[in-house]
């Protein structure tokens, strides 16, 4: 099991970034695929960004690809969260998320740990 905690969610004008960033704890880690997950008001959780457990492989959501970029520090056990060029859409609940299953997962089944959640919140 991996215990998430998840840091770095805040207030931002459109157009500028943030970096989030997931602390993780427990032996698993290095060798799991971790993945983003937002959560907005009134709406589901949706996949967001996913990374392989080497990092060597990485992959998104559409809304978000070319302005997001996921990646990770096994030696730090941190997964981090770079988003740039935010719009008002982006504002949610971010998770991060530990894979139960190897590949590319997407939907929450796929996942087994989860953190807490940061608030993100984009002012247009």
């Amino acid at each position: 099991q991996v215990q998430l905690v998840e840091s770095g969610g805040g207030l931002v004008q459109a157009g500028g970034s943030l970096r989030l960033s997931c602390a993780a704890s427990g032996r698993t880690f290095s060798r799991s695929t971790m993945g983003w997950f937002r959560q907005a008001p009134g709406k589901e959780r949706e996949f967001v960004a996913g990374i392989s457990w080497s990092g060597g492989s990485t992959y998104y959501a559409d809304s978000v690809k070319g302005r997001f970029t996921i990646s990770r520090d096994n030696a730090k056990n941190t997964v981090y969260l770079q988003m740039n060029s935010l719009k008002p859409e982006d504002t949610a609940v971010y998770h991060c998320a530990a894979a139960r299953t190897y590949g590319s997962p997407r939907v929450e089944a796929d996942f087994g740990s989860w953190g807490q959640g940061t608030q993100v919140t984009v002012s247009s």
